[in-house]
């Protein structure tokens, strides 16, 4: 069945794959993301293959800007009722040196923001009495990482709130988990790979028993069976996409 689907973070790495099988599932996606032209790229490339999709430029960590996007999805689509909430924040800073501004924005992108778009949809989730959610969270929110304490403590709070939707909302057909990735070839890990913030691949896999990164793909393939009708009995689980890294 077609439906509509909302992905957050939706222009780049993660964002960019997981909409893009979304659309090959036969879904209408919305490609959310703060860049917007990055985003709108994304949704042409689904259009150019034959899916449904459109760009609206968000920012997740803002309650009004959120609700608007929101609004413009239900205007050209109709309903949400398949939403993966991929925005997020990401860097290093040694603990003792985070300042309460670093620590506030990682909490209002990276948790807030997953708060606020999953609130967004679960009205309509609810009237319809379907739904699927994933958030993309992350193994340094199930383990920690080094120089990672404010993005760590996010993924980890994303990692719960998720539960607790999955609680609260499976008696309306509405499921909710979590997809924690380790270490996936996305331009955000080259990107501090080459300031050094982050090791080589070859030092990367000596931790992953699978012996590779991982790749978008590999996280888009989890969230499309996740978002499927067959995944309606699967609510409240942590899936870890990490070749093994973390067991």
């Amino acid at each position: 069945m077609t439906r509509t689907a909302v992905v957050t973070g939706g222009a780049s790495g993660l964002g960019a794959a997981i909409s893009g099988v979304l659309a090959d599932d036969g879904h209408r996606v919305a490609v959310l993301d703060l860049d917007a032209a990055a985003a709108d790229a994304v949704a042409q490339r689904i259009r150019e293959r034959g899916g449904r999709a459109v760009a609206v430029g968000v920012d997740v960590a803002d309650e009004s800007s959120v609700d608007s996007a929101f609004a413009a999805v239900r205007a050209e689509f109709g309903p949400v009722q398949i939403l993966v909430t991929s925005a997020a924040i990401g860097g290093f800073t040694r603990f003792d040196k985070i300042t309460l501004e670093e620590w506030n924005r990682y909490l209002a992108v990276n948790l807030t923001g997953t708060f606020l778009t999953i609130r967004a949809a679960l009205t309509e989730m609810v009237e319809a009495q379907w739904g699927r959610i994933v958030t993309i969270s992350s193994a340094a929110g199930q383990q920690g990482a080094p120089r990672q304490g404010h993005y760590s403590a996010t993924k980890g709070g994303v990692i719960a709130m998720t539960k607790t939707v999955a609680r609260d909302y499976a008696k309306h057909g509405i499921t909710a988990n979590s997809v924690p990735p380790f270490a996936i070839e996305t331009p955000m890990l080259r990107r501090q790979q080459a300031e050094g913030k982050l090791p080589p691949d070859e030092y990367l896999t000596q931790a992953i028993p699978a012996g590779r990164v991982g790749g978008p793909q590999d996280v888009a393939a989890v969230c499309s069976f996740l978002c499927s009708e067959g995944a309606g009995y699967v609510t409240g689980q942590v899936i870890g996409v990490n070749g093994g890294a973390v067991l």
